[in-house]
């Protein structure tokens, strides 16, 4: 770990100075854990066409997907100490990071559709939300949607006492665990990059991921069933190094903002056709079941896990849970 530190502080210093310039370029890192046919991977793509086309080849945007530089756990320290420049992390990260009001979108239910999630995180809570994250060494530029999780297991998963007891795979989020031993399942909090080798090996029982990653990673492949709950959203935030970003020529800083701003529409139009895709993929392949719930079966599990709402409320911060159910409507009573 410490040598892993040290290397990470050698390769920062040497990052930091001069913008990451390799011969007169700027060179921006853009790490992420994912494939690269998944939503944010093609996003990440975009904005890196962008970005070289804009500055005139003044910046070249080298993307490392699928966890190909860090694993989830490691990505953000590495950003905050340099050896990268930009991530887009979900938001789930943020939590164990310190800024625990992120955990606020790992709530079960507490949004429907991608158009309520996109007011609370494009609208003055999301972005007072990223400035939080400047105290970290961290610049939040845009949100990036992803999709709506489902259960996946090798065996039906179609009311909550059919998670009992199962190990289930997690990001790191409180939230999250709180939600797991809401259903009576055991919470496993692993890096994405393991989740296939795990669900194959048995390590754990079954998954909690959006449609577009559960396909592109082939975890389907190792999965019998997929039950389309659709009980919380993951969604991204794309962030930089505040140092490096602070440090850029003007010029080049607002040629990239530009970048970032159009990347992030593409990215937040492709979310949901891309994991639509990904269902009909997952259903096509013959390898796996596909299970939309009745609004009777969807209600069961929403009444399961409401009460994290109410346990996770101080964690998360009891003010900014009435302004986002005041934006979208929620009614944690029901």
């Amino acid at each position: 770990m410490k040598l892993k530190h040290a290397a990470l502080a050698i390769c920062a210093s040497l990052t930091l100075s001069g913008f990451a310039q390799a011969a007169g370029e700027i060179v921006i890192k853009f790490s992420h854990v994912v494939a690269p046919n998944t939503p944010k991977g093609k996003a990440a793509e975009y904005f890196k066409k962008l970005a070289e086309q804009r500055t005139h080849g003044k910046v070249k945007v080298q993307v490392y997907p699928n966890s190909q530089l860090y694993k989830d756990k490691e990505e953000l320290e590495a950003l905050q100490l340099g050896a990268v420049q930009m991530l887009a992390p979900s938001l789930a990260k943020f939590g164990p990071l310190g800024v625990k009001e992120f955990e606020v979108f790992d709530l079960p239910y507490v949004f429907d559709n991608y158009d309520e999630v996109n007011k609370v995180m494009h609208g003055p809570i999301g972005k007072q939300l990223l400035t939080k994250l400047e105290s970290k060494g961290i610049k939040g530029l845009a949100y990036w949607d992803n999709g709506f999780k489902n259960f996946s297991a090798n065996k039906p998963i179609k009311t909550p006492a059919d998670l009992k007891g199962m190990k289930i795979r997690i990001q790191s989020s409180k939230v999250l665990e709180e939600e797991m031993r809401s259903l009576g399942a055991l919470p496993q909090v692993m890096a994405f990059s393991e989740v296939y080798q795990a669900l194959q090996t048995g390590v754990v029982d079954g998954t909690e991921l959006e449609a577009s990653n559960l396909y592109t990673s082939k975890a389907y492949e190792v999965q019998k069933n997929l039950t389309l709950t659709q009980h919380g959203f993951l969604g991204y935030a794309l962030i930089v190094n505040k140092k490096f970003w602070d440090g850029l020529p003007a010029d080049i800083r607002k040629e990239l903002d530009g970048a970032v701003a159009d990347a992030s529409v593409y990215a937040n139009k492709i979310a949901k056709e891309e994991n639509d895709k990904a269902v009909a993929a997952i259903k096509a392949s013959g390898k796996t079941q596909v299970y939309m719930p009745t609004p009777q079966e969807r209600e069961a599990f929403k009444k399961a896990m409401l009460p994290v709402h109410q346990k996770m409320a101080s964690r998360i911060g009891p003010d900014l849970l009435k302004e986002i159910y005041k934006e979208t409507g929620f009614n944690p009573a029901k």
